[in-house]
Order: C-alpha cells, then sequence, then structure tokens
C-alpha cells in the first residue's frame, strides 16, 4: 500500500491563524501564543501563499475575515478542538496519579506551597504539579485540572466554588513596631519607615495602593520616609519579613506568617478587599476523584488554618 502524503501547512500556522481569527487581532494572538505580534503576522502571511488565498483583511488598526478566512476558520477550529480533545482523553488514561494546579504566583508562594506537604503525606500515590502563573491560563489547551482564580466576586466563572475572601491590613516585622527609636504604633508613624509596593508598571493603580489605605487611616497627606517596588507580591511580602519597610498584607495569604511571629499587624484596621479566591475545575479535572480530594483539602486547610487574632475594625472599599 502506497504512503499517504498530505500537503498541509505547519500545526502551529492553523494555531496562529485561529487566534487572530478568533481575536481578530494579530497582538492578542500572540500573547495567547507566548509570539511576537510580527512572527504571527508572517505565520499568517505563509499561510496565505500556502493555501493561495487571502484569509484576512488589513484595515487601518483592524483585522476582518475575507469569505475564504471564515471557511478556513471555520475549518481549523473543528480540526483543532477534535484534536486536542483526543490528546486530552489520552493523557487523562496515562495521567490516573497526576494532577495538575495553576494559581497565582503569590498565593502559590505564600499559602499553598508551605502547606503541599499535608497533602503528599495523605495522599502519597498523587504527583502534584503546580503551575504558578499571573496570567489567565486556558484549563482545556494547558491540561490543567484545577484553577485557583484570584477575581472579583462578580466576574467568577460560572461553576466555581470560593475557597475565601480576602482582607487587606498593614503588616511588618515585629522590629519595626519594637524600635526604640521610631516604633510604628499608630498610623501616623508610618512617616518614619519605608512602604512596600507592588509596582504596576505604568497601568492604572488599583485598590491595592497605600493611597487607597492612608484614605482608610485618615492620614491622606503622610509623607513616608521612603518607597520600595516590587514586581511579585511575594517579593514585596519578603521584603516586609526581613525588617525593609510595611507591606499591605492579604490575609489569609500571611497568617501564617504573623502565627509565626515573623509578621506583625501593628493597628487595629482592615480593609475588605473587592476579590476572592476560586475554585474552577476544567472538564478533563470534573471527573478525576483526586481533584475532588485536593479540593476537600483545601477547605480543611482554610478552616483550619484561620489565625485567631485580635478583633480588627473591617472597612468595605
Amino acid at each position: 500500500m502506497s504512503k499517504r502524503r498530505y500537503d498541509l501547512p505547519p500545526l502551529g500556522f492553523v494555531q496562529g491563524f485561529e487566534a487572530a481569527a478568533r481575536t481578530l487581532s494579530f497582538t492578542k494572538a500572540a500573547e495567547e501564543l507566548f509570539l511576537t505580534q510580527s512572527a504571527v503576522s508572517r505565520q499568517i502571511k505563509t499561510l496565505e501563499d500556502h493555501l493561495g488565498v487571502q484569509l484576512f483583511e488589513r484595515r487601518h488598526r483592524a483585522l476582518a475575515l475575507t469569505d475564504d478566512g471564515k471557511a478556513f476558520q471555520r475549518i481549523a477550529a473543528d480540526v483543532l478542538d477534535r484534536l486536542q480533545s483526543s490528546i486530552n482523553q489520552m493523557r487523562a488514561r496515562g495521567a490516573e496519579n497526576q494532577l495538575s494546579v495553576t494559581t497565582v504566583t503569590g498565593f502559590a508562594s505564600l499559602w499553598l506551597i508551605p502547606r503541599l506537604k499535608r497533602f503528599t503525606r495523605l495522599y502519597p500515590h498523587i504527583d502534584v504539579h503546580i503551575v504558578a502563573n499571573d496570567k489567565l491560563l486556558d484549563l482545556e489547551r494547558g491540561m490543567i485540572d484545577l484553577a485557583i482564580r484570584y477575581t472579583k466576586t462578580e466576574r467568577v466563572a460560572p461553576g466555581a466554588e470560593r475557597l475565601f475572601d480576602e482582607d487587606i491590613l498593614p503588616v511588618c516585622h515585629p522590629s519595626l513596631v519594637a524600635s526604640n527609636v521610631t516604633p510604628l504604633r499608630r498610623p501616623r508613624d508610618l512617616a518614619h519607615h519605608t512602604l512596600l509596593h507592588l509596582d504596576y508598571h505604568g497601568a492604572r493603580k488599583t485598590w491595592f495602593d497605600w493611597g487607597t489605605w492612608q484614605t482608610v487611616l485618615g492620614i491622606e497627606d503622610l509623607k513616608p520616609a521612603g518607597h520600595l517596588y516590587f514586581s511579585r507580591y511575594d517579593q514585596l511580602i519578603q521584603a516586609a519579613m526581613a525588617g525593609q519597610g510595611v507591606a499591605l498584607g492579604v490575609s489569609p495569604l500571611i497568617n501564617e506568617a504573623i502565627r509565626s511571629g515573623s509578621l506583625i499587624a501593628p493597628f487595629d484596621k482592615q480593609v475588605a478587599g473587592p476579590h476572592g479566591y476560586y475554585l474552577v475545575r476544567s472538564s478533563t479535572g470534573q471527573a478525576k476523584p483526586q481533584v475532588a480530594d485536593f479540593i476537600a483539602w483545601l477547605h480543611e486547610e482554610v478552616r483550619e488554618g484561620a489565625v485567631a487574632e485580635p478583633l480588627m475594625d473591617t472597612v468595605d472599599l
């Protein structure tokens, strides 16, 4: 029997086209596929040359599909969906004892990873894969069983389970409170200390910044001794634990550090943040017993991990 030969373009080019056709943007497709915009543009041009038709109309600051592009989009999406579904099924059969979890880096570093040994002690036969990424990953395409999403309540995905909400409170190393020179005992004392910030890289600041907190504390006019900026939340908290300044802590992410004495909350006021942590299962994760075991363990950790602290005044944002 003669060997069948296919005259097909590279699969990666078809994926690039599908993403660009779905988003009508080479830039968004590039971000989704972790490529440059010019790389996606070259892929599309090569694909058009291979097919002998134009797939997109390049307009000023906009893209539109041609009739051939619309037809090829339907074909490409169907083929990629079928291929991905088959791959998912094969991988699921070969990964009966595996569990993949994605979440934001701060939650992974400060809350999840320090507790994982308790899960592996209970379930030593389950191989856990942690994917820490601040980008929103596609669970189906990434073959990820479970996501722990950090999001606002009104943006929660259908079927998501609440893990916990957040409270925001200033935290620092105990030595800053006990200092003989510049003790941190009341909000006005922040004038003698460095404030630790998340670096927004030029983007508009959100609720999670010291300006909001100074308003809550009634010290809008306060000028701190200095500022330090960090690109990741876990780095910011590590700096606070090292005595380098005062950070805005997210409870319960910093509860363990407070319990151990690595951090202290110097004031009696906290803010109820607008975000929470929610569990989202992928289609493959829905049927896996190890995912159900992991979620049950997470909820138990939340119940047992609450820190008994003096009551604080809570202000809603």
